[in-house]
């Protein structure tokens, strides 16, 4: 069993050096919430809805739906083959046209994106980028195009679809779209140019007229795209309008829904606190700078995209329905760091549950104890740092320290290249003790 260190747990180190080695990175996280609160908008610090959240996710798991990736994702009947294979970001590619967009969404993160101001008045050379994939991609499998809102450039659309058929084989090509612009001659065209998924983006502030509208776009695609899925945030207080939409995306025999951990994408403040909107916390699992730019999870959000998927459930609905977690976004960031590197680590082990380079310290007087417990079993390879105070070895060791009383703390890593050299950099650390751990749990 590990303990997460936090605000709360921190006490249960008695080991004083131990204890002033993972106050640092509670130190990193306060300073984090400062910086965020001063944007205007506060965490959730109240229990409830956290011990909430765990009830739901111990039914979900009694109604047997499917967790994955180290519980990040959660889904029942169907999830798209592209969403299983982002977990690891390996062979799957997102890319856009450009950035512009019709639609004014509030909660958009496109901004926060590499060259926004560029791309949203100007559209790439996709056909350049696709060749460059080619070349410098390996066993590329699903390739996406995103925006802004990509039928803003009807023609580069059906022309990118055709333009993959054309040079790769065996690929899962997906389009995201609000569906605005879809009509029946476009989805011919897209199916005829290959393409084998389409996600539709809802938007519950609309109207109803245009609600009936884009349903209307869906059961169009539903005629010619093999697959076809709405994918949008699970917005906290939308309960009643979410269960009449799946009932609809019922109807129309839609794959799936996925919903996503809504976001605050650190603007538009103003639009947040109109609506009462606090953040999840704790904020990260393990805080990092993470590619996925769609800011930081806001509270309730995770406990209504459960809540759906047993409202799915429990009504026996064939509508797939799959939870997407701000932390699912950031998997497969960590897994490209630290397998792509080919940096070897002594006494780092990678974990298979969550990517992370993890090791095992010990600190202060608890050194001389594990030297000697390691000694009697015939373990040499650990490594003691003077300036931190601490010996570091391979989690398995862990077993040989029992009835010691040493406390022992498990290290996050990741690598990082800098200066055309790769660093490994530690990002967090859990609290364990030899009785009470397991391999499972890393």
């Amino acid at each position: 069993m590990l303990t997460d260190i936090n605000e709360d747990t921190i006490k249960v180190v008695k080991n004083p050096i131990f204890k002033e080695y993972a106050s640092f990175y509670l130190d990193i996280s306060r300073n984090f919430i400062q910086q965020v609160e001063q944007y205007g908008i506060s965490f959730d610090k109240n229990p409830k809805t956290s011990i909430e959240t765990k009830e739901v996710l111990n039914r979900l798991k009694q109604k047997q739906a499917i967790f994955r990736n180290d519980d990040k994702s959660i889904y029942n009947n169907f999830i798209s083959p592209a969403c299983e294979a982002c977990a690891k970001s390996i062979g799957s590619v997102t890319t856009y046209i450009s950035l512009m967009c019709h639609r004014n969404c509030y909660y958009c993160f496109n901004s926060n994106q590499e060259d926004y101001e560029l791309f949203n008045n100007s559209k790439k050379d996709w056909k350049s980028q696709l060749k460059d994939i080619i070349k410098t991609e390996k066993d590329i499998s699903y390739i996406a195009l995103s925006g802004g809102e990509p039928l803003l450039h009807k023609e580069d659309t059906v022309e990118y679809f055709k333009y993959i058929k054309n040079y790769m084989k065996n690929v899962h090509t997906r389009l995201y779209t609000s569906g605005d612009l879809l009509d029946e001659k476009l989805a011919e065209e897209l199916d005829e140019a290959g393409l084998k998924e389409i996600r539709f983006s809802i938007k519950l502030e609309d109207s109803l007229e245009l609600h009936k509208t884009v349903l209307k776009k869906i059961a169009i695609a539903r005629q010619y795209i093999p697959k076809v899925v709405v994918e949008m945030p699970a917005i906290p207080g939308t309960f009643e309008e979410m269960k009449q939409l799946i009932f609809d995306l019922e109807k129309l025999k839609v794959d799936g829904i996925n919903l996503l951990e809504f976001c605050f994408p650190y603007n538009n403040v103003e639009e947040y606190a109109k609506r009462g909107f606090k953040l999840k916390y704790p904020h990260f699992k393990v805080l990092y700078n993470y590619w996925y730019s769609g800011g930081l999870a806001v509270s309730g959000s995770e406990l209504l995209s459960l809540k759906l998927l047993e409202f799915i459930l429990d009504n026996h609905l064939k509508l797939g329905a799959h939870y997407c977690s701000l932390e699912n976004k950031h998997t497969g960031q960590i897994y490209r760091q630290n397998t792509i590197s080919k940096a070897a680590w002594k006494n780092i082990i990678f974990s298979n549950r969550d990517y992370y380079l993890k090791t095992a310290k010990v600190f202060g007087k608890d050194i001389s104890k594990a030297i000697l417990a390691f000694h009697k079993n015939g373990i040499e390879d650990y490594e003691e740092n003077r300036d931190y105070d601490f010996l570091q070895f391979q989690p398995e060791k862990i077993k040989y320290l029992k009835d010691t009383g040493i406390e022992v703390a498990i290290s996050y890593n990741v690598t990082e290249e800098r200066d055309n050299m790769t660093y490994l950099r530690e990002l967090k650390v859990d609290y364990t003790t030899p009785e009470t751990f397991s391999l499972d749990d890393i």
